[in-house]
């Protein structure tokens, strides 16, 4: 029997899961969450609003697939190594907890379908309270009902903007603007290029009117080829300032307004966690995601990679890459007609992942930054001292400025530190050697466990 270790439990995660159950595998889910779902199905036991929740249905579904299968959730998986056996390392247990306990799983596959992450981008003012990212104001709608502020901007760029919007609506706040970086005539030409490939992806047509309906009926404006370029307040939000940028994402001279508010929600895009897929070896692409082949195979033999980590494609897309990866981690031929119906849907939702790009972040956002704009939040690192660092070489930059050493290690401003600085340095904020935060008496404790046979044999080497 294949044994085989899905790392997340979103709807790549889980659907990779299913399907390798279902074809005979011993599984087991590893998830740093209280709950299965990741951020699409996120939701608490005691509120769920089926208005801020899509697929419900499929994902009673999926959890009855699992049934059998054994879930490690809050569990941390602090490094994995490649080879045979393939080995996942996690701490099981809340991550504030004293005692957190080790656990290494063996497995002869695994499935990577870590997701993605909030990509933000700095502006003056985001460190205020009241500002944080579409993902989180989405998080406590979902989970808790609970709406930011009274009056909120949204802003950044990408469809996820609306749903964001829509959740502060549905709770009872206000939604001052809906602002988009993508300019009418770049989504025109995203969007409105080919249009019968979207036809196969109905259901986000319907999304999108919901969304839609629901700005109408509460008379927000929604805001294109603009940005926030500057929070404004003292001890909290107090205002936004709105600019038209240009294609590149410059500020226009002269085209300021101020938009009074009290919270302020950023969202850019997203940037696929690759910190597993890294450490294991595995190949990536041009743009930096997994590259993977026609069943999710990676470079690495045994890992399979599926969902936003392998590109930004939406849940739909996730759960076909999901059910394609478990299947052919747990050798299933490919000629097996179980493939058929996610392969269809794979192909269904790529058309729908390439329009995405429309959204891509493009390099004239550094200029509506000041100087003293802090980038790395961690560890207060300004824009002024990532250029004055620039010229340095990796390491140097980090040292210098400490950019990255923070707690989050990178991941909150890793890309935006390398758009500033330069990405010809190879600066390489995706790399970690330990994948999550980890205490010095954890390893400790680790270190003098008991060793397995496979360790003992190492050891003599």
């Amino acid at each position: 029997m294949m044994r085989i270790v899905v790392i997340g439990a979103g709807p790549a995660g889980l659907a990779a899961a299913a399907s390798a159950s279902q074809a005979g595998a011993d599984v087991v889910i590893v998830d740093e969450g209280e709950r299965p779902g990741g951020q699409f199905w996120r939701h608490h036991p005691g509120f769920t609003d089926a208005r801020l929740q899509h697929q419900l249905g499929r994902f009673a579904d999926l959890q009855r697939a699992l049934e059998g299968v054994r879930m490690l959730s809050s569990a941390s998986v602090w490094r994995v190594e490649a080879g045979a056996p393939l080995r996942v390392h996690a701490l099981v247990g809340p991550v504030d907890a004293p005692q957190r306990q080790g656990e290494t799983l063996e497995a002869d596959a695994v499935v990577l379908a870590t997701g993605a992450h909030d990509r933000v981008l700095p502006v003056p003012g985001w460190t205020l309270p009241g500002v944080t990212s579409a993902g989180a104001v989405q998080a406590l709608a979902k989970r808790d009902g609970i709406a930011l502020g009274a009056r909120t901007v949204v802003a950044g760029a990408g469809p996820f903007l609306l749903p964001v919007a829509q959740s502060v609506a549905i709770l009872g706040g206000e939604v001052a603007e809906v602002v988009e970086a993508a300019s009418a005539g770049m989504i025109a030409r995203g969007w409105g290029t080919r249009p019968w490939e979207m036809a196969a992806a109905a259901g986000k047509a319907g999304e999108l009117v919901s969304y839609l309906s629901t700005l109408t009926a509460t008379r927000t404006p929604y805001r294109l080829g603009s940005a926030v370029t500057r929070i404004h307040g003292t001890s909290c939000v107090e205002a936004v300032t709105v600019q038209r940028i240009d294609r590149d994402w410059r500020p226009i001279d002269g085209t300021s307004r101020t938009v009074e508010c009290d919270a302020v929600a950023l969202g850019h895009g997203f940037t696929p966690r690759l910190e597993a897929a890294i450490q294991f070896g595995c190949e990536l692409t041009g743009d930096r995601f997994v590259r993977v082949d026609s069943q999710q195979r990676t470079s690495i033999p045994g890992v399979h990679a599926a969902g936003e980590i392998t590109g930004i494609g939406g849940a739909d897309a996730a759960l076909a890459e999901g059910a394609i990866a478990g299947l052919a981690a747990a050798g299933v031929p490919e000629a097996d007609l179980r493939y058929r119906m996610p392969l269809r849907s794979r192909r269904r939702m790529r058309a729908f992942a390439e329009r995405l790009k429309t959204h891509g972040i493009r390099p004239g956002w550094t200029a509506w930054l000041d100087d003293d704009t802090i980038v790395c939040r961690c560890e207060a690192t300004t824009r002024a001292a990532l250029l004055e660092y620039a010229d340095a070489s990796a390491r140097g930059l980090r040292l210098a400025t400490r950019a990255g050493l923070g707690p989050c290690q990178g991941r909150t401003c890793g890309r935006s530190v390398e758009d500033i600085a330069g990405a010809a340095h190879g600066i390489g904020f995706d790399r970690r050697p330990v994948l999550s935060s980890v205490r010095i008496g954890e390893l400790a404790a680790l270190r003098s466990s008991t060793p397995t046979p496979l360790q003992k044999e190492r050891s003599h080497d």
